[in-house]
C-alpha cells in the first residue's frame, strides 16, 4: 500500500521561482549547444528551424519533467499522449540527431533540478564538438581535387603524366576521358588526393613541363566518394 501511494502520489508542487529557474537554465544551456552546432555546421542544408528546435525542445522537455515529478501515473499519461504525435520529419545527418538528443538531455537534467549535471554536461559536449570541428581527426578528404588536362590523340606521354601524379599524389583515379577539338585532343579528368596542400601549384607546373600536356588545371573540392 505504501509503495502504491508513493508511485501514484501527487508530484511535489514546485514554486514559481524554481520552475522559472529550471526553464531559464534549460534555455541558456540549449542556446549554448545550438550556437556550437551553428558554428560547427558543415553540411549543405542549414536549417534555422532546426536550431530553434534544439532550444525549444530542451525547454519543453524540462517542463515535462517538472510536470511528471516522481509520479508514475503522470509519466505514463504523458508517454501515451506523446505516442499519439507522429514526428515524420527525417533527420538526415546523424550529427544533427546527436545535438538534438543532447539538448533533450539538458532539458531532462534541468527539469530534474540537477543543474550541476546539466552545466558540466553542456560545457563538455560543447568543448568536444569544437575540438572535433577544429582538429583534422577523421578527415580524409582535405587535399582532394579534380585534375583536368588535354593530350593529343596520338601521344606516348600518358606514362609520364602518371609518374608526375605518383610524385605528388597519395592516390589518383581516372574518372573520365572525352574527345576535344574535333578529336585532335583528348581530355583526361582525374580525381586525386595530394600528399600535401602546398603541392597544388607544383603539380600543375610539373604537368606543363611535359611537351604534349595542354591546359592542365586543378580544382580542389570536397567529394562524397573515397578513393
Amino acid at each position: 500500500m505504501d509503495t502504491f501511494s508513493t508511485v501514484f502520489a501527487s508530484a511535489r508542487v514546485l514554486g514559481a521561482e524554481e520552475i522559472l529557474c529550471s526553464l531559464l537554465m534549460s534555455f541558456v544551456l540549449c542556446f549554448v549547444l545550438a550556437y556550437v552546432y551553428r558554428v560547427t555546421f558543415q553540411g549543405f542544408s542549414y536549417s534555422r528551424s532546426f536550431v530553434h528546435t534544439l532550444i525549444l525542445g530542451g525547454v519543453i522537455v524540462s517542463m515535462l519533467i517538472m510536470a511528471i515529478g516522481n509520479n508514475l501515473a503522470r509519466g505514463l499519461g504523458i508517454l501515451g499522449t506523446l505516442a499519439i504525435v507522429r514526428f515524420r520529419t527525417p533527420v538526415r545527418d546523424t550529427r544533427d540527431m546527436v545535438f538534438l538528443f543532447a539538448c533533450l538531455g539538458v532539458g531532462i537534467a534541468c527539469g530534474a533540478a540537477t543543474y550541476n549535471v546539466a552545466v558540466v554536461g553542456t560545457l563538455t559536449i560543447a568543448a568536444v564538438a569544437l575540438l572535433l570541428h577544429w582538429s583534422p581527426f577523421a578527415s580524409r578528404r582535405e587535399y582532394e581535387g579534380m585534375l583536368r588536362f588535354l593530350l593529343p590523340a596520338e601521344t606516348t606521354m600518358e606514362e609520364d603524366v602518371k609518374n608526375v601524379l605518383r610524385q605528388y599524389c597519395s592516390a589518383f583515379s581516372l574518372i573520365a576521358v572525352r574527345e576535344a577539338a574535333q578529336g585532335d585532343l583528348i581530355e583526361y579528368s582525374y580525381h586525386i588526393r595530394l600528399l600535401d596542400p602546398s603541392y597544388q601549384r607544383d603539380l600543375v607546373d610539373k604537368l606543363h613541363e611535359i611537351d604534349d600536356v595542354v591546359d592542365a588545371s586543378l580544382l580542389m573540392h570536397r567529394i562524397t566518394v573515397e578513393l
